[in-house]
């Protein structure tokens, strides 16, 4: 390809809309272009990176056995509301009329409509196991799109689906597939992590996320795992072995009262009282919003956990089975407590308080006194206050013991890139997809999903994949292999060299890019960076006096002069040291 006869246009400066330097580049590298809040226009150098991830995620799907379809991007509500996700979902669900009145949605996965598909007709076990797959538009309605594609409201993704007649086989699938995705993020340059996670909407009885590892600003999800085995988990899935518990009193003391001024936070408090941060328990306060027969309710929930620890708002709102979860505003705060954000306690709270197991466990703690600076000290559960039950709510602290072995946890950072869910009976059993088993007894679908965010895939690439002058794309991702800069397009010499090089790059089988522009080399020369091809070849006056040209990997430093005669052989040998 000529780049005067395709579109590509870059930008000098950072636009303002970009957080992450992966999107900061995708702008500026001329690959897309906003067209609305987390909506985006992908332009001809994206779509063939899409592409190539797409071809990668299809040959490997079909490798593993499963089949391609294609589903409706609008779906009705009836299916949703079959299958108990109609309110469950969300916020993120965009709902629609058509113009009879009938309730839509824009699909953000399909595992009802994949379900009603296969209930009329998947009628005995000699039909499974089945596995069918789709490469296709979604739509999420995001409350705050953000980071370009990581956060967008509409992406493409691959999404597929198995069908089993028992947990053994379906182990089996779910195996297959993951296996599968470790070759899909191989292949694309992109050694991806698989860690426990959260089932969250989809349901279930367990899930997996893969993740890309990075060190930027780009990792949306933090990661636990162990410095020894291959323990891993997504912060809110993850378990922890504490190491040094703290000593309980065996005696249990009379409450009091104490003034704490200006105290309003554990460090401050810690600090006045002169005591550890794990003798509190802090009492945090949520708005959490549950399904209601007409309308949905709103009511105030606290959640409790030691002084030393972070809570974990996904393990908290799965526990309450809520439809949406959020931290309380200073006004709601003084009007449950009658006190400022910081002194909150759970003696004599007017709402459900539920703790964590650590707190259940802890003798003379300290809380908040629901009174302006002030807190009370030897308080205990269950002669106190009473909780309305006990679960982990909590996030796994760096630098405790590994669940599985004597290993210590370690945190980092990550992009989630694909996912997998056990759904179990999930939907079968709320939509009838039902077979008959060999003994002709009807049984339900053990059910799978598999999620790869194709478009996230390529952004994740570029965040791991940088300089401070553009993208590294991976070989595999990368939309050319090669690019061409002719120095001095108005020179004949150069340009009749940069026509016979494109010719025979391109019949000898190689993606070229044929920088044509009239611009001035400086111009070339800082695209084909930011563009992020990985082969560059140069076509100057002095080498070209030599009957040479040069060629520059774009994840090396040095400039390399070859024969003209060796273009085909050195380009293939460069490549293959090619990220």
């Amino acid at each position: 390809m000529r780049w005067s006869k395709t579109y590509i246009p870059t930008m000098r400066d950072n636009p303002s809309e970009a957080e992450l330097v992966s999107h900061k580049f995708l702008l500026r590298a001329g690959y897309m272009r906003r067209l609305a809040a987390g909506v985006y226009n992908y332009l001809p150098l994206m779509q063939r990176v899409i592409n190539k991830v797409s071809n990668i995620v299809r040959e490997e799907m079909d490798s593993a056995g499963a089949v391609e379809i294609l589903m409706p991007f609008v779906q009705p509500a009836d299916l949703w509301r079959k299958s108990g996700r109609w309110n469950d979902y969300g916020k993120e669900l965009a709902r629609l009329k058509d113009r009879h009145d009938r309730e839509m949605v824009l699909g953000p996965t399909h595992e009802e409509i994949i379900t009603d598909l296969v209930s009329g007709e998947l009628k005995s076990y000699k039909q499974m196991p089945l596995n069918m797959y789709q490469i296709q538009t979604k739509f999420r309605d995001e409350i705050r799109p953000r980071f370009g594609l990581m956060r967008g409201r509409e992406f493409i993704m691959k999404d597929a689906y198995s069908f089993d007649i028992n947990e053994e086989a379906h182990q089996g699938a779910y195996d297959k597939m993951v296996a599968a995705y470790h070759r899909i993020f191989d292949r694309c340059g992109l050694s991806a992590k698989q860690v426990d996670s959260d089932s969250g909407a989809m349901g279930g009885s367990g899930s997996h996320e893969f993740m890309v590892m990075v060190d930027t600003d780009g990792g949306e999800c933090t990661i636990v795992s162990c410095d020894k085995c291959d323990y891993a988990a997504n912060v809110e899935k993850a378990v922890f072995r504490e190491l040094n518990p703290p000593v309980q009193d065996k005696e249990i003391k009379e409450t009091e009262e104490v003034d704490t001024p200006n105290a309003g936070t554990i460090e401050e408090i810690s600090e006045f009282l002169k005591m550890p941060p794990n003798r509190f328990a802090k009492t945090l306060l949520f708005n959490a919003e549950f399904k209601g027969k007409k309308k949905n309710v709103v009511k105030p929930v606290a959640a409790m956990i030691r002084g030393d620890r972070q809570i974990n708002e996904i393990k908290f709102k799965n526990y309450l089975g809520c439809l949406e979860l959020e931290m309380a505003g200073p006004e709601t705060v003084e009007k449950l407590t009658g006190a400022p954000v910081g002194f909150a306690g759970p003696i004599g709270l007017g709402c459900a308080i539920v703790v964590d197991p650590e707190v259940e466990n802890m003798t003379n703690f300290v809380v908040g006194a629901n009174k302006a600076d002030k807190h009370i000290i030897n308080v205990n559960l269950n002669r106190d206050f009473k909780t309305t039950g006990v679960v982990d709510l909590k996030n796994a602290p760096v630098g405790e013991g590994c669940p599985e072995c004597d290993g210590l946890l370690t945190a980092s950072r990550g992009i989630e890139v694909g996912n997998t869910f056990m759904l179990g009976t999930k939907y079968s059993k709320s939509m009838g997809g039902k077979f008959l088993d060999r003994n002709g007894k009807e049984q339900l679908y053990i059910m799978g999903s598999y999620g790869i965010g194709v478009t996230r895939t390529a952004q994740a690439a570029i965040e791991k994949f940088h300089d401070d002058k553009g993208i590294l794309w991976p070989k595999s991702l990368a939309p050319y292999q090669i690019t061409i800069i002719t120095m001095n397009a108005g020179k004949e010499p150069q340009q009749e060299a940069g026509e016979k090089i494109y010719n025979e790059l391109t019949e000898a089988g190689f993606e070229v890019l044929y920088d044509d522009r009239m611009e001035r080399a400086g111009i070339k020369l800082n695209d084909a960076d930011l563009v992020g091809i990985p082969l560059r070849i140069t076509i100057g006056d002095k080498s070209l006096a030599e009957g040479k040209i040069e060629l520059k990997l774009r994840n090396e430093s040095d400039l390399v002069r070859v024969d003209l005669s060796e273009i085909i052989e050195k380009s293939t040998e460069f490549l293959e040291r090619a990220i």
